[in-house]
C-alpha cells in the first residue's frame, strides 16, 4: 500500500465542462420565487442536455485517468475474492429442487432445477445471459413457476427504466409461448389452475396501480382488469399466499394499507376486502388453515399479531396472538404447519423468534455475534419443521442455515466463500453509540482489522440511508475487504428515518423531523472522530438515493467534516421534485417528505435542507456523483443540476466529478462484472481522496 499526501492533487489537467447555466427558470410557490439556472437539464430530448452529460463524463474520465491502473488493480482484487462459478442452496418445492448458479465469465445467474432429488439431472429453466445478448442493460423482474411446475412467467427490463415485459415459458419444451405483456411491474401471482396469472402494471407516473388477469395462450388485449387503485398515494402489489390458497392484493401508502383476497381456485371469482382502509392503519399477513395471520398497528406503532377466520376476516373478529410491545417491533411472519416464525427488531438488530402453534411456546434463535443480521430465507415447504434463514455480520459472510424449530439443531448449508487471504479472525465488528444534538443515542456499526490504530490516523468510510423505514442492517461484503485490508474502518450509521430501531425511529426522521436524519449522520461522523477511529481529513461519506439527500444536506451543513463524498443517484433536488406531482412517485411519497405544493410549512422546511437549494459559496470536499440516465426514481437531472450548481458556486479547487450511466437506471449495472468494475472506480476515488495510491 502506497500513501501520498492527500493535500497534493495528482490529477492530470482537464478542461472543466462549460457552466451549464442558460435559460434561467423562475419557480414560484406560496409567494416564494426561486431562480433555477439549470432547470433546462430536465429535457433529455434536448441534444444539448445529452451533450452536456457526455462532456461531464469526458471530464470525469480525464480527472480520474491517473487512477486507471489502480482501478484495474482493485477490480482484479475484487474478482479474485469471489467464487465466480458457484450455486445457491437448492430449495425444495413439491418434487423439484430450484437453485441458481453462476459461471466464471458470465454476467448473470442461470436459473435451474432438478426433479426427484437434489442430485437429479439439471434442467436450465432460464438463462439470462442468452436473453441479455445485444443489450447494454438487462434485469429480471417477476419470476414465478406455475403451481404444476410446467410454466414459467418472467419479466425483463432492458434499459433500467423498470418497465418490464412479461413472457411465459413452457418448461417442457424450453420455448417461450406467444404470450407477451408490456409495461408490467415486479409482482405476479399464479392461480391454482396453473393457466391463469395476475400481474401489476404502472401508470405514466410509474406508480403500480392496476392488477390484471391473464389466461395463458390468449392475446394480451383480452386480459381483464381486476383491481385499480385511483388514490395516487397508494401502490399495488399482488402475491400468492405460501399455502397457494389465496391471491392477495395489497394496496399501500406510506402509512396505510388494505388487503384484498381471492380464492386461487376460483380465478374468475370476486375479490374480498379483509378490512377497509383507515388512514394510518397498516396490516398485512398470510394464510394458515382456516385463518389468516395478520400483522397490524391498530393498537400501537410497533405492530402486533392477530388471527382471524378466513370466512369472516373483518377487524371485529381479530384475535390477538402476540401483543404490541414498546421495545420490540414485529416486522414479518413465516407460517409453517406447526410453527410460526416471527421476524422482529429489538435493540437495533433483526432477530428471529419461533412460536409453536399447538401451545404458543416461543423462543428466540440465539446468534453467535452481538452485531449481526438474521432474516427468513426461502421456505417453500409448508409442512416442514425446519426453518431456513440467512445469517451475516460485518465479518461473517452470507450464510444459509437450516434450523430445527423443535430441537434447536442448526445446520450450516452454505457460507459464501471469500477467496484469497481473507481470515475473519483478523477482523473486528462492534456497535458504537453516537449522541445526536437532541440527546438521542444513534447506533453505529463498524468493522475493521484488529490492528487498526485508534489514534485518528485510519481512513474511514461512513455509510448510511435513513428513509422510508428501511433499516441499514449490518451485512458482509467481500468487496469491502478491499478497503479494510488497506487500513480502513467501515462504519454504518443507523440514523433516524430508517427502521433500525422500530417504527418510532422512522417517525422521528421524516416529514417535519427530517433534519434529524442529517444531524444523526453528522453526529455519527463526529463520534468516530472523537473516539479517534478517524479524522475529518480521512473520513469519506457514502450514500445512495434518499441517502444521497442525507449526505448532500450534511455536506452543505458541515463540509469541514468530510474529506470526500460519494453520492450515488442522490435525491438532491428534493424541493422541486416534491412540488411536481407529475413526477414519478411524488404523490406517493408526500407522507414521507410532506406535501410542499399544498402546505407552506412543508415548502419552507424542505427548502431549508434541500441540497440543491442550499449550495453556498464556500469550500466543499471532493465529491463524486453518479447518476443514471434511465432512472425512474431519482431523475438524472437531480445529480446533474446539483453538480452544475456546485461547480459554479463553490470556492475550492477540490475535484467535483459527475458520472452519468447512459444505459442504466436507479439500480446501476445489472451485469456482475460491470457492477464490480464500477465499484472499483468508486474505491479508486475514495483511496485517491485519502492519499492511498496502491
Amino acid at each position: 500500500m502506497t500513501v501520498t499526501d492527500p493535500d497534493q492533487d495528482n490529477v492530470a489537467p482537464a478542461l472543466v465542462p462549460p457552466v451549464a447555466a442558460r435559460r434561467p427558470t423562475k419557480l414560484v410557490a406560496h409567494g416564494d420565487e426561486r431562480v433555477d439556472d439549470y432547470y433546462w437539464l430536465r429535457d433529455r430530448d434536448d441534444p444539448e442536455v445529452i451533450a452536456y452529460l457526455e462532456a461531464e463524463n469526458a471530464y470525469t474520465k480525464a480527472m480520474t485517468a491517473h487512477t486507471e491502473a489502480l482501478q484495474k488493480q482493485l477490480f482484479d482484487e475484487i474478482v479474485a475474492r469471489i467464487k465466480e462459478t458457484d450455486l445457491t442452496v437448492p430449495h425444495k418445492k413439491d418434487a423439484y429442487w430450484y437453485y441458481a448458479r453462476t459461471v466464471e465469465g458470465l454476467e448473470y445467474a442461470i436459473q435451474c432445477r432438478r426433479q426427484g432429488s437434489p442430485d437429479g439431472p439439471e434442467q436450465v429453466i432460464l438463462d439470462p445471459n442468452a436473453l441479455a445478448e445485444g443489450y447494454d442493460y438487462f434485469a429480471l423482474g417477476a419470476f414465478m413457476v406455475s403451481p404444476d411446475h410446467r410454466l414459467l412467467a418472467y419479466s425483463t427490463d432492458t434499459d433500467g427504466s423498470e418497465k418490464f415485459c412479461m413472457k411465459v415459458r413452457d418448461l417442457d419444451t424450453g420455448e417461450d409461448l406467444p404470450d407477451e405483456i408490456p409495461r408490467t411491474y415486479y409482482t405476479l401471482a399464479w392461480a391454482a389452475d396453473s393457466h391463469t396469472f395476475f400481474y401489476t402494471v404502472t401508470n405514466e407516473s410509474m406508480r403500480p396501480w392496476q392488477v390484471w388477469r391473464h389466461v395463458v395462450g390468449t392475446p394480451h388485449g383480452d386480459d381483464v382488469l381486476v383491481f385499480q387503485e385511483d388514490d395516487e398515494r397508494f401502490n399495488v402489489e399482488v402475491e400468492l399466499t405460501k399455502s397457494e390458497r389465496f391471491v392477495m392484493i395489497f394496496t399501500t401508502s406510506m402509512v396505510t394499507s388494505e388487503l384484498h383476497v381471492l380464492d386461487a381456485n376460483d380465478p374468475l371469482g370476486e375479490l374480498r376486502v379483509v378490512e377497509p382502509r383507515q388512514q394510518g392503519h397498516e396490516y398485512w399477513g398470510d394464510h394458515h388453515g382456516d385463518r389468516f395471520f395478520l400483522v397490524t398497528n391498530d393498537t400501537g406503532p410497533n405492530f402486533r399479531l392477530v388471527e382471524v377466520p378466513v370466512d369472516d376476516p373483518a377487524q371485529a373478529n381479530w384475535r390477538e396472538v402476540v401483543p404490541h410491545r414498546d421495545d420490540v417491533k414485529l416486522d414479518g411472519i413465516e407460517p409453517f404447519e406447526k410453527h410460526l416464525v416471527l421476524e422482529e427488531r429489538s435493540g437495533g438488530l433483526r432477530r428471529l423468534r419461533v412460536m409453536r402453534l399447538a401451545d404458543g411456546e416461543t423462543h428466540t434463535i440465539e446468534q453467535p455475534e452481538s452485531v449481526y443480521t438474521a432474516e427468513i430465507a426461502e421456505n417453500m415447504d409448508f409442512d416442514s419443521r425446519v426453518l431456513r434463514y440467512l445469517y451475516t455480520s460485518m465479518v461473517t459472510p452470507r450464510s444459509i442455515i437450516d434450523y430445527d424449530m423443535e430441537t434447536g439443531e442448526r445446520v450450516l448449508l452454505k457460507q459464501d466463500e471469500v477467496l484469497g487471504d481473507f481470515d475473519p479472525a483478523d477482523y473486528v465488528t462492534e456497535r458504537l453509540w453516537a449522541t445526536a444534538p437532541d440527546g438521542e443515542r444513534v447506533p453505529v456499526s463498524i468493522v475493521r482489522k484488529r490492528d487498526v490504530p485508534q489514534d485518528g490516523s485510519a481512513p474511514c468510510v461512513l455509510y448510511g440511508y435513513g428513509a422510508y423505514e428501511a433499516p441499514a442492517d449490518p451485512w458482509f461484503s467481500s468487496l469491502r475487504v478491499t478497503l479494510i485490508q488497506r487500513g480502513f474502518v467501515f462504519a454504518l450509521a443507523h440514523v433516524r428515518g430508517g427502521g433500525d430501531m422500530g417504527r418510532l425511529w422512522w417517525d422521528d426522521g421524516k416529514l417535519l423531523k427530517k433534519k434529524n436524519t442529517f444531524t444523526d449522520f453528522m453526529a455519527c461522523a463526529e463520534h468516530l472522530v472523537a473516539e479517534r477511529w478517524t479524522s475529518p481529513a480521512r473520513l469519506v461519506a457514502r450514500a445512495a438515493s434518499a441517502g444521497g439527500l442525507m449526505v448532500g444536506a450534511a455536506v452543505n451543513m458541515r463540509p469541514d467534516l468530510f474529506r470526500a463524498v460519494v453520492a450515488e443517484v442522490p435525491f438532491v433536488d428534493s424541493l422541486t421534485t416534491t412540488l411536481d406531482e407529475t413526477m414519478p412517485l411524488t404523490p406517493t411519497e408526500w407522507e414521507e417528505w410532506g406535501n410542499p405544493k399544498d402546505h407552506p410549512e412543508y415548502y419552507d422546511y424542505i427548502k431549508s435542507y434541500s441540497p440543491y437549494d442550499n449550495v453556498e459559496a464556500k469550500a466543499y470536499p471532493r465529491i463524486l456523483v453518479i447518476a443514471g440516465l434511465n432512472d425512474p426514481r431519482v431523475s438524472y437531472w437531480e445529480p446533474a443540476k446539483w453538480v452544475a450548481k456546485l461547480r459554479a458556486t463553490k470556492t475550492d479547487s477540490n475535484p467535483l466529478i459527475l458520472k452519468t450511466e447512459m444505459d442504466f437506471g436507479h439500480l446501476g449495472a445489472s451485469a456482475r462484472y460491470e457492477a464490480w468494475n464500477n465499484e472499483a472506480f468508486v474505491f479508486a476515488f475514495i483511496l485517491d481522496a485519502v492519499g492511498i495510491t496502491a
